[in-house]
């Protein structure tokens, strides 16, 4: 036996790479697992600024009950030495809405709403996860639903960022 640390206190692990007879107390089960077996993938895109996300917040109130409201997505699944997007400013310039649980404000960006790869540049506003609604399908209820233009553009003003999902 090597003496590792091991999960729940376990101190020694055999030559196979096992904790032994209690490892299998300790072996994620269901989404769990998904969740540790998946990759993280690397996401460019721009965050909203505290002043333009307080100031959206305020002009759009969200309709469901979890609240996103942080960022725009460029690109999922980046390569690790891509560099994050450029420019600092967008426009608010529609509002898709499902009627089941998914809110996004579409964005123009350096002139267009369309992302490099179909898609379409948007917040996710608001959700209702106790529905099972979850932030990646704005897409979805844009593509499916369309959006409706806001009479006027509002301006924001954007962080270029990377993170991980």
């Amino acid at each position: 036996m090597l003496p590792l640390p091991g999960p729940g206190g376990c101190s020694e692990m055999d030559r196979s790479g096992s904790f032994g007879p209690l490892a299998a107390e300790f072996q994620p089960e269901g989404k769990e697992a998904r969740v540790m077996s998946e990759p993280k993938k690397r996401v460019l895109g721009w965050t909203l600024t505290e002043e333009s996300r307080a100031q959206l917040l305020k002009a759009f109130p969200p309709r469901y009950p979890d609240i996103i409201a942080d960022h725009i997505t460029l690109a999922s699944g980046a390569d690790q030495h891509a560099p994050r997007p450029t420019g600092d400013s967008g426009e608010v310039i529609g509002r898709a809405d499902d009627g089941e649980g998914v809110e996004a404000l579409v964005v123009r960006i350096a002139g267009t709403s369309a992302r490099p790869d179909g898609g379409t540049y948007h917040i996710t506003w608001s959700l209702d996860a106790a529905r099972g609604r979850t932030a990646k399908q704005s897409n979805d209820v844009i593509r499916e639903h369309g959006w409706t233009a806001l009479p006027e553009p509002a301006p924001i003003h954007l962080k270029p960022a990377s993170w991980t999902a």
